[in-house]
């Protein structure tokens, strides 16, 4: 991935897509590489551009947010989704994650919140706050044993259930291998190992998987 992230602007409202160009064009780093109105063009245009990220509204006519989401991830998945949305609907947080979304985001957040997010989700770090996890979350991800369709939790080394905790809480790598006394490239390895026995595709993903599952409560 470049220094500079291109990025595909996918929403049906003109006006909507007007406001994020400017805000974004005026943070270094970050480039409009193209826009879509609908689902359908949204998936033409990330296999034309090949952008690095993907603004993606969830409810678009035609195509949908979601059904773009799974098309885009299959046939590019080294791009990075975020799902831009006003949606606060746990069912939509969950398929939306399991469709492979790399943060989930909402219109009203602040202009700096969205910037910071998709710095973090370039730099691979948790995109998607605590707050809006823990309300958003699934209800039957937190009967514990295999959530999200990952195995059991008890596959994961105590090292691990150790990461796994900050991940819940929305910490990076630099601030969990800080905390562990572990060098940044240990933890990223940590992560991998995570979302292999977990069957899982995202940080993000863990982080859902940890609140429902109860980790990092008590912390």
């Amino acid at each position: 991935m470049s220094e500079e992230l291109n990025i595909l602007l996918v929403d049906d409202h003109a006006l909507f897509r007007s406001g994020i160009r400017l805000l974004l064009q005026g943070e270094s780093g970050l480039r409009i590489a193209g826009e879509a109105a609908d689902g359908l063009e949204a998936v033409k245009s990330a296999h034309q551009l090949k952008p690095d990220v993907v603004l993606l509204d969830l409810h678009l006519p035609g195509l949908s947010g979601l059904e773009a989401l799974r098309l885009i991830k299959q046939d590019l998945p080294a791009c990075l989704v975020m799902m831009l949305t006003v949606s606060e609907d746990a069912q939509d947080l969950a398929e939306a994650l399991r469709s492979g979304a790399d943060a989930y985001v909402l219109k009203n957040a602040e202009a700096a919140y969205l910037i910071d997010s998709i710095k973090k989700m370039a730099a691979g770090d948790s995109t998607i706050s605590l707050e809006l996890t823990r309300k958003l979350i699934d209800p039957s991800c937190r009967a514990g044993g295999n959530a999200q369709g990952g195995r059991p939790v008890d596959s994961l080394t105590p090292r691990e259930r150790d990461v796994v905790s900050l991940l819940a809480k929305g910490e990076s790598n630099k601030v969990i291998a800080r905390h562990l006394d572990l060098s940044e490239n240990t933890v990223k390895i940590h992560v991998q190992n995570i979302l292999k026995k977990l069957s899982l595709s995202s940080r993000v993903q863990i982080a859902v998987y940890a609140i429902g599952n109860g980790f990092g409560a008590h912390e």
